[in-house]
């Protein structure tokens, strides 16, 4: 039925270990937000949320309409409906997965491939690589959003080596003499700090699980003393230990950035970018690929050969790494997060308070109102403003109101710039409906 151009999705919970629990959860306040008659089980992890059309992943269609159970299944019989620039582009493919995490524990040490690598390890490794698509992804904070993300700069990284001596014998003096003498040289430091990264995740694993026995003993020795162990990230160690005891991944500290994101910051993952998040709710946009290099931190398969090989090693600074967003000049309320790939765009659009008193609004009174009580109004008029804002103009046959409900998307795509109305409809109104509401009076003629 291609006349049914709006319609609600069941999105998909994904309950990994690292969830968060219950309703601490962000992932489980939006699925209970979207059904109020859903259970929510106190003791389950709700760690993601899925909105797109990934086959580990599909959303279903809530809508009896249709006779497509899954928004995959509707794309690929109206893949018009993408816009004839996006479905030639993508061969018919969604280009994107949106997300929501809510983190509580650390995910795993972890990198994605560029299309090649990708291409080749799904040939090699179907189980472990599930497709053939790079996964280039941002992470925009939704609370404080704690993570790992690319290398220190090199003073910082010769710092750890110097203070915390278990973290140098992993490396080893020999490579760890080279880092220093590479100092200063892009090219030769890239490679002095492969080798030395490469050296700490290959040691035997009695030599790291002893050396991270004593490096554990030693701060919390010092803690209990008073003394400060910022000196050898003592806090992080500690804390990665208690969740991953044992585990290689928790020296990744002392050779990646911390990086601390507050509300509506992000930060952007190319390929081969090392990385993992730590803790607190963010969305995340990726290419559609669920590829993941592991070596650490996790449970699940690691793969370190081909994670090492794989990395940029470039050193840089936490700055370097805070990705950053531009303010729209024509609309106050939106910001836009633009990465260097064709696959997505995000927009933000954050409406204060104080814009609903600006002159754009000055001939309306708004009134909050709860959603039941749109039903039963007539649908008058749908429209789609330049940016993504979804408006339904309710319109009964008297003189005294209207009643408008405006639909923000939390996130709006490159392809959007590329969509018909349709798509811009579907995609808009399926990922986030109702968060504003509101009532007016009809303006003055």
């Amino acid at each position: 039925m291609a006349e049914v151009k709006v319609f609600p999705l069941c999105c998909v919970v994904q309950s990994y270990a690292w969830g968060k629990a219950g309703l601490d959860s962000e992932v489980a306040r939006l699925v209970l937000g979207g059904d109020p008659q859903a259970l929510i089980e106190e003791a389950r992890p709700y760690a993601e949320l899925w909105m797109g059309a990934h086959p580990k992943g599909d959303a279903l269609i809530k809508d009896n309409r249709i006779s497509q159970r899954t928004l995959g299944q509707w794309i690929a019989d109206f893949p018009g409906c993408l816009g004839s620039k996006v479905k030639d582009t993508f061969h018919g493919q969604l280009p994107f997965l949106f997300k929501v995490l809510s983190v509580n524990t650390a995910l795993s040490i972890q990198a994605h491939p560029n299309r090649e690598l990708a291409a080749r390890l799904h040939a090699q490794f179907p189980e472990h690589y599930p497709d053939n698509n790079h996964k280039p992804e941002m992470a925009i904070a939704l609370t404080q959003f704690e993570g790992l993300c690319g290398f220190r700069p090199m003073h910082e990284i010769l710092g750890f080596l110097k203070n915390v001596p278990e973290f140098r014998a992993l490396v080893g003096n020999e490579a760890a003499e080279e880092l220093q003498s590479a100092d200063g040289d892009p090219g030769w430091t890239s490679l002095a700090l492969k080798k030395c990264f490469t050296r700490m995740m290959n040691c035997e694993k009695k030599l790291f699980v002893d050396q991270l026995n004593m490096l554990v003993k030693r701060i919390s020795e010092e803690e209990a003393a008073g003394k400060d162990t910022s000196g050898s990230n003592g806090e992080l160690l500690l804390r990665l230990h208690s969740q991953y005891p044992g585990d290689i991944g928790c020296f990744s500290i002392y050779f990646l950035n911390r990086i601390v994101l507050q509300p509506g910051q992000a930060m952007f993952l190319g390929a081969n970018e090392p990385h993992a998040y730590l803790s607190g709710d963010c969305v995340e946009c990726m290419a559609c690929s669920d590829n993941t290099v592991r070596a650490g931190l996790t449970p699940k398969y690691i793969d370190v050969d081909t994670l090492c090989e794989m990395l940029n090693y470039s050193p840089a600074p936490v700055s370097a790494k805070i990705f950053p967003c531009v303010r729209d000049n024509a609309d106050p309320c939106v910001y836009l997060y633009d990465p260097p790939v064709p696959d997505f765009t995000v927009m933000r659009i954050q409406v204060r308070q104080t814009d609903f008193s600006s002159n754009i609004y000055r001939k309306f009174t708004c009134i909050s109102i709860p959603a039941a009580q749109l039903k039963g109004i007539k649908l008058r008029k749908i429209t789609v403003e330049p940016r993504g804002c979804v408006r339904l103009l309710y319109d009964p046959p008297v003189p005294d109101f209207t009643v408008m409900r405006i639909q923000f998307a939390l996130a709006v795509w490159r392809a959007q710039r590329m969509l018909g109305i349709t798509g811009i409809l579907m995609f808009v109104y399926c990922i986030f409906s109702g968060l504003f509401r509101f009532v007016h009076a009809k303006p003055e003629d």
